[in-house]
Formats: C-alpha cells, sequence, structure tokens
C-alpha cells in the first residue's frame, strides 16, 4: 500500500487478502452493458481531472463530492432491483484493504505530530544548516531517506504522511522547490513500498502469483535500485535546476535560531519504528512504540508539556471541571465555540477525516465496477487480444496493471482485484512467479503515488494542508496542488519504464523449469 503496510508476512496474508470474485458476491446488471458498471469510477476521475488540472483545486472534500455523485448516478443505470447496488457499495467499503490504508494513516500522523510538536523539523534544519546541506542536495536526500524509512515500516501511505509532515516544511525552509521536494518524498515511498518485505503490496504480490516473499523481494531488486539510481541523479539534477519559494530573510533567521539539535533526538523513534517493523511486528504496534517514545522524549526533554500532546477543553458549568481544573491536561474555557479536545495526538487523526471518507467510497465503486463486469471485461478482452506472444504478455501485464491501479487509487486493493489476472496470463506462456509478481507490484507501487487522485498522493496532500497551522512562515500559497507534482514522482514514472524495457529486451525474464505451454513454443 501502498500500500497502506501490513506489517508482518506472518498475519495470514492469504486470508487477509482475499481476491473480489465476481462469482462470490451478487452481480449488478446495467442497462448498456457490463461497461456501464465503471460510470461511477468514470465520473470521478473526470471530476478529479477537472477540478485538480483545470482548475487548481486540491480539495479533498470536493473529490469525495465528486464519487457521491458518480455513485448516485450510477443508480440510474441500474437493471432491475437497486438494492443490490447498494450492498455492492457496503461490500467494497467494509473490504480490509480499505480500512488498513486508514489505520496506517491515523497512527502515522498521530506520530508525524508529535514528531513536529518535539522539534524534529527544527533538528533537521539545524543539522541541514550545520553540514552545509543546500537546497539543490535535500530532495536528493529526503527520496533516499524516505526511501529507507518505507522500506523499514513497509507503509509507503505512513511514510508519506510523516515525511510531508516533517522533512516538506524544513526543505521549504531551507529553500528546496516544494514540488520536487514532494515528488521525491512520494518516490521514496514507492520504493519502500515496492521492496520491503513487510509492504502489503510485497505480500499480495506473492501471494497472487504463488511465490514465496523472500523470493520475490530478492528477484526484484534489480528492478528497484535501476530506477532508483535514475531518480537519485534527477532529483541532484532537477535540485540545481528548480529554484525555491521566496521566504522572508526574517522568518528564516526566526525559524533557523529556534532552531535546536535536541529536537534530533526523535531520529531514535524514527528507528524504533523502522527496527519494530523489520522485526517482524505489525505496523500499529511499530508505530505505537514510535509514538510512545516521542512522547517520553517530548516530556523528558522538555519540548512539549503533557497538554500540548492531550488537552481537555471543559465549560465552567461541567462536573467537576473547577474542581480538577489544576490537572495538566485540563482547561476550563469560557468560550463555548472552544470546548472540546485539542493536542497533537487529536490533531495528528483529525487531519484523515475527510480522506478516509473517500478511500471507502472509492473502493465502493471500484467494487460495482467489478461486480458489474466492466473489469472483468475489460482484462479478458486484453488477455484474448493482445496477449499473443511472450513479449505481448509482459506488456499487457503492465498495460493492465497499471490501466487498473490508475483506476483503483489504493494500490493494495487494485492489486488483489487484478493479481488473478497477471497470474493467468504469465502461467499461459510458463512466466515465473517471481516475474509475474514483480510485474504486478511494480506498476501498484508505483502508479499509486503518481495521479491527483491516488491515494498516495491524497495522503501526502493531507499532511500538507495541515502545515500552515504549525508555522507561521508557511501559508498556503506554498503548498503544492497534487496535479502539479505528477511529472516530479520520478521513481514511479522510471519503475513503469523499467518494465517496460524489460518486456521488450527480456531482461530479468525467468520461466518455470517445465515449458510445455503451447504458447511459449510459437515464441
Amino acid at each position: 500500500m501502498s500500500d497502506s503496510g501490513d506489517g508482518s508476512a506472518d498475519d495470514g496474508p492469504t486470508d487477509q487478502f482475499t481476491q473480489p470474485d465476481r462469482d462470490s458476491g451478487p452481480t449488478v446488471e446495467f442497462y448498456g452493458g457490463r461497461g456501464m458498471s465503471a460510470f461511477p469510477i468514470a465520473f470521478f476521475i473526470v471530476w478529479a481531472i477537472v477540478q485538480t488540472a483545470l482548475w487548481r483545486i486540491g480539495d479533498t472534500g470536493g473529490l469525495i463530492v465528486g464519487i457521491l455523485i458518480g455513485l448516485i448516478l450510477g443508480m440510474f443505470f441500474v437493471r432491475g432491483n437497486w438494492q443490490s447496488y447498494a450492498n455492492t457499495i457496503f461490500e467494497g467499503m467494509t473490504q480490509p484493504v480499505a480500512v488498513t490504508a486508514i489505520v496506517a494513516w491515523i497512527w502515522a500522523g498521530m506520530f508525524a505530530q508529535l514528531l513536529q510538536d518535539g522539534g524534529f523539523v527544527g533538528g533537521l534544519v539545524w543539522l541541514a544548516d550545520t553540514a552545509g546541506i543546500g537546497a539543490a542536495l535535500f530532495p536528493a536526500i529526503t527520496f533516499v531517506l524516505a526511501a529507507v524509512f518505507t522500506t523499514g515500516i513497509g507503509t509507503g501511505y505512513g511514510a508519506t504522511v510523516a515525511f510531508v509532515g516533517l522533512f516538506f516544511p524544513a526543505g521549504v525552509l531551507l529553500g528546496a522547490n516544494p514540488v520536487l521536494l514532494f515528488g521525491a518524498i512520494l518516490s521514496g515511498a514507492i520504493f519502500g513500498d515496492n521492496l520491503a518485505p513487510v509492504s502489503d503490496t510485497t505480500i499480495v504480490s506473492a501471494v497472487t502469483q504463488d511465490a514465496d516473499i523472500g523470493g520475490v523481494v530478492a528477484s526484484r531488486f534489480k528492478y528497484v535500485i535501476i530506477a532508483a539510481v535514475i531518480a537519485f541523479v534527477g532529483y541532484v539534477a532537477a535540485g540545481s535546476a528548480m529554484s525555491g519559494l521566496e521566504i522572508s530573510a526574517e522568518a528564516q533567521a526566526i525559524f533557523l535560531e529556534s532552531s535546536e539539535a535536541i529536537g534530533l533526538v526523535h531520529v531514535i523513534s524514527m528507528l524504533a519504528v523502522i527496527g519494530a517493523a523489520i522485526a517482524g511486528r505489525h505496523i500499529v504496534e511499530a508505530i505505537s512504540w514510535g509514538i510512545v517514545l516521542a512522547v517520553v522524549f517530548n516530556l523528558g526533554f522538555g519540548l512539549t508539556t503533557l497538554g500540548d500532546i492531550v488537552m481537555f477543553n471543559a465549560p465552567p458549568d461541567a462536573p467537576l471541571s473547577e474542581p480538577l481544573a489544576s490537572l495538566p491536561i485540563l482547561t476550563v474555557v469560557e468560550d463555548p465555540s472552544a470546548i472540546g479536545v485539542t493536542g497533537s495526538l487529536m490533531t495528528g487523526v483529525a487531519g484523515f477525516l475527510e480522506l478516509s471518507i473517500l478511500v471507502l467510497l472509492i473502493i465502493g465503486a471500484a467494487q460495482i465496477m467489478i461486480r458489474g463486469g466492466a473489469f472483468e471485461s475489460l482484462l479478458e478482452w486484453s488477455i484474448e487480444n493482445l496477449a499473443t506472444n511472450v513479449r505481448n504478455a509482459e506488456l499487457t501485464m503492465v498495460g493492465s496493471a497499471a490501466l487498473i491501479n490508475a483506476i483503483i487509487t489504493i494500490n493494495t486493493a487494485a492489486e488483489v482485484a487484478i493479481g488473478p489476472y497477471i497470474s493467468k496470463i504469465g502461467e499461459r506462456f510458463n512466466l515465473n512467479g517471481y516475474r509475474r509478481a514483480n510485474i504486478l507490484d511494480g506498476q501498484t507501487a508505483a502508479l499509486g503515488y503518481i495521479f491527483p487522485w491516488s491515494g498516495g498522493v491524497l495522503a501526502g496532500y493531507s499532511a500538507m494542508q495541515e502545515l500552515p497551522g504549525n508555522y507561521e512562515w508557511l501559508d498556503q500559497s506554498m503548498l503544492v496542488t497534487p496535479i502539479d507534482v505528477v511529472p516530479f514522482v520520478f521513481q514511479g514514472w522510471l519503475l513503469v519504464a523499467v518494465f517496460i524495457v524489460a518486456a521488450l529486451t527480456g531482461f530479468g525474464r525467468e520461466y518455470v523449469i517445465d515449458r510445455q505451454s503451447e504458447e511459449v513454443a510459437r515464441v
């Protein structure tokens, strides 16, 4: 996920990630045939393109309206009872892949906010200034660090949230181009999401192709590293050529003066998360350890107070509010609008509520496409008409996986849906399971972080929208609209290109031992 990151290869991936077989549930029939079941998703994509590309509005709430309208209009094309249509939406929204992504965002959001409030961004700025790391190199270094972090914890979405919250403001203040910086963060997430043994997409790609996870990871390194080396060089070159935003000298001076090395203590918090994930702990447990350490460091070093972490703002007439007003986590407020719960933990959670709703609705629309037959019809046509020899079969696998990931924006969900079709094409030409899994996961990891409506991009953008409230010098005009970052997700585009070249040239192609297939003989 992602992906979202499952966190452990021992959590029973075959049970967790079940293929949404069209025969395992009720089908939905549409006027106009099976293709009309793609209407809600198609409407949403057009809406997203108009909103983000033409009108330059990156608002998540607007995307929610778009998918809702698409789902409502889709009902009018249903043949017969609308109940099956509604039930299918609920069926999609309750799939584990959607919930996994949301959980990763929430936990990562709390963790990143605690580190932000604990001065980690200031520590990064201090380190970069002291070490002489300028704006030109910052995006490339961010790419490498995000790649390492994501590979360790296995959740690309969670890593994107954390790095946007921590490295984005530091880079912008130092003069790095914000669009390039966002692209570098997404690229790092793609690298780790594609390679991490504990990533959801790694697990699903292996399971759906009947391959072992260790062998899949070992065999895909050559593809990932080729794209990464070129991407790193690209970020160094682009960082030198692309200028950053104009930050007032006064604002830079104030922030630099207040930036202290002590904020770097949270490197230990991040290493703890990586270590726990590598040790096989579930991603929720791994990030929870990071949260615990972040709280301990914030309080132990006086970086924040307990009230900064969680604060209950109660009205004067609330029972026991006055007697307990001396508690560090309770404040009596006169203003009714100020009543509520605030602090790092609440801020970290609240930033992803709209995105969580959007993801659930998108998965529901994708399930309509599956149950209605458009998904199956598209893939069956490609299998019969495009996969005519080994080279074309692999190009078909690359293209179909890319297309489905552009439609189903949560990459693990897309991988679960298309995995059996990739297996069907590959087995016809006796392609090894490692090869099939690598082609599948390469497109899934890459395209889940490129398009403006993709889960990884929206997760990063949602985290970015919270930044102006954390830093006085950072305003809305400094944020990156999702459409702007599309060309600069170098690792994503390069990974797709690597697999296209691999399909054309046969680089890395492996077969099963028994090559008795008639189709293979035609090559």
